[in-house]
């Protein structure tokens, strides 16, 4: 994690008055010319580094410099705490705790985060999907394909090589280019097998999550408008899972987006005769 290298970058300087960029990139087990990258996003920071040219020469900071409060102003080492610790309720990431605490040990802790606390974990949190999710990091972080058994096709191996882990809504994802399929493709750890390190590595694809097309990724099918009457008795399981802002209280209606599909139908007719469909007139004579 860059992240956590430049605050331990930094607290190498603190604690010494000179270091080598070889002694850095020794250390932290990078490139020299990764270093002089991290030691420009310092500066950029305002970290005053300086480098001593000659045979003794190195990386330093000014005489008498120290971290202080105003490296980050309260309200952003509030938001950079809530984030970690967000993280760090999904699964067990030592680098975002190490973190963590370094901020904490740097700026203190007298921040208003405890106002603010998110949990990404779901209810009753499955231990196996905590387990695919450690294996898949360790794999992205090494560039290392893995094997797994996916959904239906429990009879075949699909290799992949691991890019990214997504969180969409409740669900964890791995995004990863297929080597069967030759393209990249979106796999759901809950439907995921006998997942398990490959020995094949692989060279890491640029990619810019910002901008990949992730709405057509999820919903690779035509997206409809419906309109569903719901029973009182589930009011509150309606709108915990739809928002309260698609729902007409009034007239006891909800309208929604979704993908059509298998799925759809089969999670409409999960409701039973608590919900009608009354738009759009095929899902009605469908369910």
């Amino acid at each position: 994690m860059k992240l956590d290298r430049l605050l331990r970058i930094t607290m190498v300087l603190l604690d010494r008055k000179k270091v080598t960029a070889q002694e850095l990139a020794e250390e932290f087990h990078v490139s020299i010319r990764t270093i002089y990258r991290d030691i420009d996003t310092l500066s950029s920071a305002g970290i005053p580094v300086i480098s001593y040219q000659g045979a003794n020469g190195g990386i330093g900071l000014i005489d008498n410099y120290r971290i202080d409060k105003h490296f980050l102003k309260a309200e952003e080492i509030t938001s950079l705490s809530i984030a970690l610790k967000s993280l760090l309720t999904a699964y067990e990431d030592p680098s975002a705790k190490a973190v963590l605490e370094k901020i904490r040990q740097i700026v203190g802790h007298d921040s208003e985060e405890d106002y603010f606390f998110i949990d990404d974990s779901p209810w009753g949190q499955d231990v196996h999907i905590k387990k695919k999710r450690t294996v898949l990091k360790s794999a992205i972080e090494t560039s290392t394909c893995v094997k797994f058994l996916y959904g239906n096709n429990a009879d075949s191996f699909r290799t992949i090589e691991p890019h990214t882990l997504v969180q969409k809504g409740r669900s964890w994802y791995v995004y990863g280019f297929c080597l069967q399929r030759q393209a990249f493709r979106l796999f759901k750890l809950a439907r995921i097998k006998d997942l398990h390190w490959s020995e094949q590595t692989f060279q890491r694809k640029k990619l810019e999550l910002s901008k990949l097309p992730w709405d057509k990724v999820w919903y690779d099918h035509n997206v409809i408008t419906l309109k569903l009457a719901y029973q009182p008795d589930i009011q509150d399981i309606i709108e915990e899972m739809f928002g309260v802002e698609t729902i007409d209280e009034e007239n006891q209606t909800v309208t929604l987006q979704l993908p059509e599909n298998q799925w759809l139908y089969g999670f409409l007719l999960s409701f039973s005769a608590k919900i009608e469909v009354l738009d759009p007139p095929h899902i009605r004579e469908i369910i």
